[in-house]
């Protein structure tokens, strides 16, 4: 019942802006249009950015992927498996290694990499390495990358939707500014006359 009466006065508020009266100023119509078309380019505006977002998002995620080569090394030393983390304080899942792989040259290398706690010198795990034949973090898989991309987006919606919003506002306040200066202008010509007596 509240928020009913709440919106009606509020939906008052902004029509009187569009109905034809005496007391509205010119300025009022100016307002009542860059409101309109503010929300309107923060909505369209928003959209087409967080789609444009969202696509070079994803686009970028899954070229990636596709640069990046999984290969086989063998462990170089046994990794630990009782590593505690020191922010949660549970036991790591996953622990730094050394490994050693020969890449897509026929070059043997050798470096750190992300492996299962507890697994045993010698054996061998899946690494991933870039063009170059370094290694790289394992790519984010189809699905993580869309929930990526899909959040990317939505922030962009928001963000470019603000952005257009404060841009009318401060439009707007601008012809306020303008409009209240020519008020007093008026008011400084008119006003004086008020108090004299006619007649």
């Amino acid at each position: 019942m509240r928020r009913t009466r709440l919106t009606r006065i509020l939906v008052r508020r902004w029509r009187w802006r569009w109905r034809r009266n005496p007391l509205r100023r010119h300025t009022d119509a100016v307002e009542a249009w860059i409101v309109l078309v503010a929300w309107a380019l923060a909505t369209i505006g928003g959209a087409v950015a967080g789609a444009v977002s969202a696509q070079a998002t994803e686009t970028a995620l899954m070229r990636s992927r596709a640069e990046r080569r999984e290969v086989s090394a063998v462990l170089l030393e046994t990794a630990p498996a009782d590593l505690v983390d020191m922010t949660t304080g549970d036991i790591c899942s996953r622990v730094r290694a050394q490994v050693r792989w020969t890449d897509s040259d026929g070059v043997v290398r050798t470096d750190g990499a992300s492996v299962r706690a507890g697994t045993k010198s010698g054996a061998t795990v899946p690494v991933w390495t870039d063009g170059h034949g370094r290694l790289v973090p394992e790519p984010m898989g189809p699905g993580e990358a869309r929930a990526r991309a899909i959040l990317t987006g939505a922030g962009a919606t928001v963000f470019g939707g603000l952005v257009i919003l404060a841009a009318g506002r401060v439009v707007r306040l601008g012809i306020e500014h303008r409009a209240t200066e020519r008020w007093g202008e008026e008011w400084a010509r008119v006003g004086p006359r008020w108090g004299r007596r006619t007649g």
